[in-house]
């Protein structure tokens, strides 16, 4: 077999493969045999039917269409090894050339990884937000502590703002009452916007026994996005009551005897979260600089693929557990759809070109994934998706998505080789020294380049599974 490599462009090639007739009679011999075991010629045992009759009865051509969609997976491989392509999705074939006991001559036509050179990285300079705990961050800390342990008591007054309200809702749209419309004994703390705009104003300074009559626009429901009256009758009053900011509070809320220590337990934790908080944003911040610095042609069918995916996934699962339709969505981002498909095609090239880049890294510097490694960063996303580890792990097999993961801890590991060899600073310019944490860095990965990630690998499996096929 000889086989040569056309650049089509940056992101595409033409191969050419020439494959000498003799080759082909592994193939022959068992589209033959195929054959052999489908048709029944009167005068001969079903399987035992000589080459010669099944040319005469059938046609030759018939065998050698067989044999040669069973060979050119293979030849197709070789191929593709040869040339050492990193072929994304199936090739377009076609056979140019089929000379009986001479030669098949086929081309095919795939899209590959672009090469890409990595820069040097390490004169990367970002800066970002500095760690700084304040007083009132503290108080605000503690009074939603506070808050939690708030009790409440009927009063005999009109409503005001923190006040916990019983109210019945019916709403009505063109005047006719909604089946889905009609809610009893909801309880809701004014001015929490936790349910129908223009409730608070409907019922503060209603007693007990009071009504009003509101507008507000659905967000969901039968009649979402509709302009509904709403009327609302308030059931009854309830002051909330906050504990006492004293070491028996503490007590209560904590394991910790005074005030203090819990004050001082939360300003630990909050200096702990803004620093995770610190690390994603260098991570965020030096991988858009690392991008910056490469040049990565996209291949449109996997770049029109990777925005079909993305788009998919946001109308038929974030958005539809919501209950809202992407028409409703835009509404309230307040976008158009051409701002939207524009936001859309940025980050899906942003996520392929991402994944493009670190997967070169990991080649690079020859990173590779231990299996401790994995099994944490499958416990997590475990965790992340609700599922206890073992069922994870077992959809995660069934599903054939292993090498997924393995990308992913693997271009964790390549940003992280870049984050330290980054210098960060704060806006105080102080440098940060940043914990070398694998998991963080694939968390900023996967935010960028989740489905794009999913989406080339998949191409790539999906080619080489069938072309092995």
């Amino acid at each position: 077999m000889k086989s040569a490599v056309e650049t089509l462009n940056p992101t595409r090639v033409r191969l050419t493969v020439e494959v000498p007739f003799e080759e082909l009679k592994p193939s022959l011999d068992a589209a033959y045999k195929k054959i052999n075991q489908q048709v029944s010629v009167p005068g001969f045992r079903k399987g035992k039917i000589p080459a010669r009759v099944i040319d005469q009865r059938f046609g030759r051509g018939a065998v050698l269409e067989e044999a040669v969609n069973d060979a050119l997976p293979k030849f197709y491989t070789e191929a593709v090894n040869e040339g050492e392509l990193n072929p994304l999705g199936q090739p377009e074939v076609d056979i140019t050339e089929l000379k009986d006991n001479e030669l098949l001559t086929f081309t095919a036509e795939v899209d590959i990884r672009p090469a890409i050179e990595i820069p040097d990285y390490s004169g990367i300079e970002v800066t970002v937000d500095a760690v700084e705990i304040s007083d009132e961050d503290i108080e605000k800390s503690v009074q939603q502590l506070r808050e939690r342990f708030a009790t409440t008591s009927a009063v005999e007054r009109a409503a005001a703002e923190g006040d916990v309200v019983t109210v019945d809702l019916e709403a009505k749209v063109d005047g006719e009452v909604l089946e889905d419309g009609v809610a009893k004994g909801v309880n809701y703390t004014i001015g929490s916007g936790e349910l129908l705009e223009g409730i608070d104003d409907a019922v503060t300074g209603l007693e007990a026994g009071g009504s009003a009559t509101f507008t507000s626009e659905l967000k969901g429901g039968s009649a979402q996005g509709k302009e509904a009256e709403v009327k609302v009758d308030v059931t009854e009053v309830k002051a909330r009551e906050l504990p006492e900011l004293d070491d028996d509070f503490a007590q209560l809320a904590s394991e910790f005897d005074t005030l203090d220590e819990l004050k001082a337990d939360s300003r630990k934790r909050l200096e702990q979260s803004r620093k995770f908080e610190q690390a994603t944003q260098a991570q965020e911040k030096v991988l858009d600089a690392l991008l910056e610095l490469v040049e990565v042609p996209i291949p449109e069918k996997l770049l029109e693929d990777e925005i079909q995916t993305r788009k998919h996934n946001l109308e038929h699962h974030q958005l539809g557990q919501m209950g809202l339709t992407l028409e409703a969505y835009l509404k309230i981002q307040e976008k158009t759809a051409e701002e939207f498909d524009a936001e859309l095609k940025q980050q899906a090239e942003k996520g392929i070109k991402t994944q493009f880049i670190l997967d070169e890294l990991v080649n690079k510097e020859k990173l590779s994934v231990g299996q401790e490694e994995l099994t944490e960063h499958l416990v997590r996303r475990a965790q992340s998706s609700g599922m206890s580890p073992d069922q994870f792990a077992q959809a995660v097999v069934e599903g054939g998505q292993v090498p997924m993961l393995v990308g992913e801890v693997a271009r964790g590991k390549a940003l992280a080789v870049v984050v330290e060899a980054a210098k960060v600073t704060d806006s105080n310019g102080e440098v940060v020294d940043l914990e070398d944490d694998e998991d963080e860095t694939a968390e900023t990965v996967e935010a960028t380049s989740e489905e794009a990630g999913e989406s080339a690998e998949a191409a790539s499996e999906e080619s080489a599974e069938k072309s092995e096929g």
